[in-house]
């Protein structure tokens, strides 16, 4: 098979990183799309040799980052404004900075976009972070620019990640009350360097499910990481209940963000925040991850096993 030539945006982000990783390792030829502000060094380390400078929100940067004469064969994009990283950041990265990517990949012939997007989006209206996303998988789909669109649920892992210090006490902090679709970053990171490389073009223009093989809630969660760490784990809110009923839908009404967690956590809570096709995922990508499997993987990687 020839090497793949792909461009990564996102690429020095919680996610974009291990992405990267995981290209290298299926032998694409990659190029990580930063800020001139960016710091590479992290990726210089991991093996990246190219660069480009682009910003979404600079439709000249970008169309001077994925010119044609780089060749390239997929963009990846995993950029999150609504998580602003950084200080630059702005939620405006998920709806003017995506049609602006999509636009250039568009303008470029770029023959594959892989966009992460986000579990259930079509049904989310009253989440914005998460409705974006669907919107942008449209906006595809109006541009007629060739996409796979890979869908996960919540990340067990955050950064900080906020679970490994609690751990060591034998306490699992907990967000969500309700049951929830759950993927660990890493297995995020191998199905979307395989839908760049290795997925044929006939699965082309599609959104994919992906996560562990069944919902999960606190109580399946803490009870894998009491089997993989041979002890008694404890659930604990991370925000006291009072604080997510009463205070934080005060809050939402001065400040967006608050709002879209608000809405966010009632609309997960509802029990829609699931996989309706685990066959799919499994068809292309292979057997699921089980609860028990996935947390014994992140157990070993941050050194609690």
């Amino acid at each position: 098979m020839n090497t793949k030539k792909v461009i990564v945006a996102g690429a020095t982000g919680f996610l974009g990183s291990q992405i990267v990783k995981e290209l290298l390792e299926q032998g694409a030829d990659v190029t990580a799309m930063v800020r001139a502000s960016s710091n590479r060094s992290e990726l210089t380390k991991m093996g990246v040799e190219n660069f480009v400078v682009g910003d979404m929100m600079d439709v000249a940067s970008l169309r001077q980052a994925l010119s044609p004469k780089h060749g390239f064969d997929v963009i990846v994009a995993s950029a999150a404004g609504y998580t602003r990283r950084k200080k630059s950041d702005s939620a405006a990265t998920d709806t003017i900075g995506y049609q602006n990517l999509v636009d250039a990949t568009k303008e470029a012939g770029i023959p594959r976009f892989v966009l992460i997007s986000i579990l259930e989006s079509d049904k989310a209206r009253s989440v914005p972070h998460f409705h974006n996303k669907y919107l942008i998988e449209q906006y595809l789909k109006k541009k007629n620019q060739p996409f796979i669109a890979l869908r996960p649920g919540a990340f067990l892992d955050q950064m900080p990640d906020f679970i490994i210090n609690k751990m060591t006490k034998g306490i699992l902090p907990t967000f969500l009350s309700g049951s929830y679709g759950i993927i660990y970053t890493p297995q995020l990171a191998r199905y979307t360097a395989l839908a760049a490389v290795y997925l044929p073009n006939s699965e082309l223009n599609t959104s994919i499910d992906v996560g562990w093989d069944r919902p999960v809630n606190e109580q399946i969660l803490a009870a894998a990481f009491s089997s993989v760490l041979k002890k008694n784990i404890k659930t604990e809110p991370v925000i006291p209940p009072f604080v997510l009923k009463f205070i934080l839908p005060l809050i939402a009404r001065f400040n967006d963000n608050i709002k879209d967690m608000v809405e966010m956590t009632k609309w997960i809570d509802k029990g829609v925040y699931i996989s309706r096709n685990h066959q799919r995922q499994k068809e292309l990508f292979g057997e699921l991850p089980t609860p028990e499997q996935s947390i014994r993987e992140y157990c070993r990687d941050k050194g609690l096993i």
